[in-house]
């Protein structure tokens, strides 16, 4: 039986709105989470709810915090900021939930969104999950935009109910069932523009896909980069179809679509290519850091304004410590300050 999309009510994170700062910002204690203010009206007063678009809902945010960095986490048991996890999946899920609670407070005032990386999670099984759900919830108590980095594709059906699991709800007798509550999900567009709209028929109107267009891995020149008998390279071919099904949805505010790209930073030499084929793309520019990525490198994908790129990173904000020495929670923020400045000043 074919799954309906729906979609839950949202209550916490961007739906609350925004006001206007600058960039530089006084840091807070590292264990303080903090909400977003109320956007300013054109007469500089709250102007109440957040915009209803996605895209919108984003760039008020990236103009609030100053930041257009994003949070990855890829939770290891091994190298968590108190110590190496054992025992059992509940016990080590515990404590995959404690570290990532304490690296969202620590840098809550540097970033504008969160990444977690769900394999992380579902590998510690049922606990692994909770942990997920319980990173997403702190992160949007702290007015963080959440992006689920889950790289999901399949048939129609199936893409649904992966949407409705990451960032809808799941249609049952008598109501519906909520899922993740993330404000956005990574999709794979490998088995085509019909799966891509079922992804989207359930995201829209409040929630956002990124598609993998052009990643950072140093493999994803074997199929991404194959050249087209009718020209072009697949990436290309891939970042069309963000555009295409993008178009049918932007927001009015930013100017930006609710269908994204994800655009590897380590490749800084497609970019430009990439904002001409979806001008109207948010980019997430993955590979900042410990792969090698440059902030000064990505230019081209914050033409069409400040929110159209977020730069994300991971193990660079998560494990600086290990770089500078001192207090996890100040290093990490230190090198979140650090990225967001660079891409501020960039942009």
């Amino acid at each position: 039986m074919a799954c309906t999309p729906a979609r839950a009510s949202r209550s916490r994170s961007l739906r609350r709105g925004c006001r206007a700062s600058p960039p530089a910002r006084a840091s807070r204690r590292p264990s303080r989470a903090r909400r977003l203010p109320d956007a300013p009206s054109a007469a500089g007063g709250p102007q109440g709810p957040a915009p209803a678009h996605v895209a919108d809902r984003l760039a008020a945010a990236v103009a609030a915090r100053g930041s257009q960095i994003v949070l990855g986490l890829d939770p290891d048991p091994l190298r968590l900021w108190h110590g190496p996890a054992g025992g059992d999946a509940a016990a080590v899920a515990g404590a995959v939930e404690a570290h990532c609670r304490a690296v969202v407070d620590a840098v809550a005032d540097a970033v504008v969104a969160v990444k977690p990386q769900v394999a992380c999670f579902e590998r510690l099984g049922a606990p692994g999950w909770a942990a997920l759900a319980a990173t997403v919830a702190h992160a949007r108590d702290a007015g963080l935009f959440v992006l689920a980095d889950a790289k999901r594709g399949d048939i129609d059906v199936s893409a649904a109910a992966y949407a409705q699991g990451f960032v809808g709800a799941t249609p049952v007798q008598g109501g519906s069932l909520p899922g993740l509550g993330a404000d956005a999900m990574t999709v794979a567009p490998y088995m085509g523009l019909d799966t891509l709209r079922s992804f989207a028929a359930v995201a829209r109107p409040d929630a956002a896909l990124f598609v993998l267009v052009r990643t950072s891995n140093p493999g994803a020149a074997d199929l991404q980069d194959e050249p087209l008998a009718r020209g072009g390279t697949v990436w290309e071919h891939v970042a069309g179809l963000v555009a295409r099904l993008g178009a049918e949805h932007v927001g009015p505010e930013s100017g930006l679509s609710d269908i994204a790209a994800v655009v590897g930073a380590t490749q800084p030499r497609h970019l430009a290519r990439a904002r001409e084929l979806a001008p109207q793309a948010i980019f997430l520019l993955p590979g900042v850091g410990a792969q090698g990525g440059r902030v000064e490198d990505l230019a081209p994908a914050f033409a069409p304004g400040r929110a159209a790129g977020l730069v994300t990173a991971s193990r660079s904000i998560v494990r600086a410590h290990e770089q500078v020495g001192g207090s996890p929670a100040q290093a990490a923020l230190a090198e979140a300050q650090r990225l967001r400045e660079a891409a501020w000043a960039l942009a």
